[in-house]
């Protein structure tokens, strides 16, 4: 298989594929997880394979408890079906325990301080009670610790890595805290043969075709999990040009899928993959990741290669889309590519383009 048909496929799995399991819960069971720490781009992220929804019915869609955000993975937060966040914790999120109390010896908090926190927290949002991130701070200071500096977000990612808080949607600008038990009404709980299986199946349906070094990545995982996983996932090698890669054979049957997108910075697009080359070059990915500081930009996407680079503007009349070419388009495309997102957050769009 060629690297653009590969490509292509990828952008089946990846935009196309979640449209199979319809509504913001089967999106997010579609991927496993989604790269959500940043609120508004996984809101898009679900907007941009939930067409027709705007961004007021995808908020709604999260308050039903079925999706959650927490840190199952590489110490990053995403949203991932509730019912799946506890036996994901265990699986892949483990690993980011181990390092913790060296975490904590550089930001002066003992072993002792992380487990009354979780004692407080849990105490504090027993009998399904949501509260605000300052409100939690609060109530450890008011425990006796010290939240100040990073200690205060080391202990929320603490409570929540050990399955017992999870993050709930907004309150206004602001993260709420809920217990995960509360909000997971419903707990799967497969075998950790199964679970990495399961992983491994939902990352390849929603990547691939991609390496198990890529999966690896994504999870955290050992390579010696990444294979076990992958061999009992039910998935189809592919030969990308000499690359040894896998997929779904379900999405290899669905076949390419070409066009233009616009995608959010913190997208599953790019962030799901270590090696990122297929999508752009070296140089591409500098401008998308300006500073490499780990803050990606939003892209425009062209039969799955990045065109441009895009920052939205909300104001009460219109949403202005300032987009950066990194090759030659006509903007009539650019227009049809963000089109949705503007309908998503009900404004007119005006685009104005900002040449390097």
């Amino acid at each position: 298989m060629d690297v653009n048909t590969a490509l292509s496929l990828r952008m089946t799995s990846l935009l196309l594929g979640p449209r199979s399991q319809p509504g913001v819960l089967g999106v997010a069971e579609w991927f496993g997880a989604m790269q959500a720490q940043d609120l508004n781009s996984v809101l898009w992220s679900l907007g941009a394979r939930l067409p027709g929804l705007t961004l007021p019915e995808v908020v709604a869609a999260t308050e039903r408890g079925d999706v959650v955000r927490t840190w199952p993975m590489r110490g990053t937060v995403h949203l991932v079906p509730s019912a799946d966040a506890h036996w994901m914790l265990e699986l892949t999120g483990v690993r980011m325990l181990a390092g913790a109390a060296k975490r904590r010896e550089q930001i002066g908090l003992s072993g002792d301080d992380a487990e009354r926190a979780v004692e407080i927290l849990g105490s504090a949002l027993a009998g399904g009670g949501r509260q605000t991130r300052s409100w939690c701070l609060t109530a450890l200071r008011e425990g006796g610790i010290e939240v100040s500096g990073q200690r205060g977000y080391h202990l929320l990612w603490f409570a929540a890595q050990r399955g017992v808080t999870a993050i709930a949607p907004n309150e206004g600008a602001e993260q709420t805290f809920v217990l995960l038990d509360d909000w997971a009404t419903k707990r799967n709980d497969p075998s950790r043969e199964e679970a990495l299986a399961i992983l491994a199946h939902r990352y390849f349906r929603s990547h691939g075709p991609t390496t198990i070094k890529d999966f690896a990545g994504w999870t955290g995982l050992t390579m010696t999990d990444a294979r076990a996983g992958v061999a009992a996932a039910g998935l189809t090698a592919v030969d990308v040009e000499g690359v040894a890669m896998w997929a779904d054979p379900a999405v290899l049957d669905a076949g390419p899928v070409t066009g233009w997108w616009a995608l959010p910075g913190f997208d599953e697009y790019l962030l799901g993959y270590k090696d990122r080359s297929m999508m752009a070059t070296a140089d591409q990915l500098a401008r998308v990741v300006p500073g490499g500081n780990g803050v990606f930009q939003s892209t425009l996407v062209c039969d799955g290669r990045v065109m441009a680079t895009w920052k939205r503007t909300l104001g009460k009349t219109a949403v202005t889309v300032t987009v950066q070419p990194m090759a030659e388009f006509d903007l009539d495309q650019a227009r049809t590519a963000l089109e949705p997102f503007a309908a998503f957050v009900g404004l007119p769009l005006k685009i104005t383009v900002k040449n390097p």
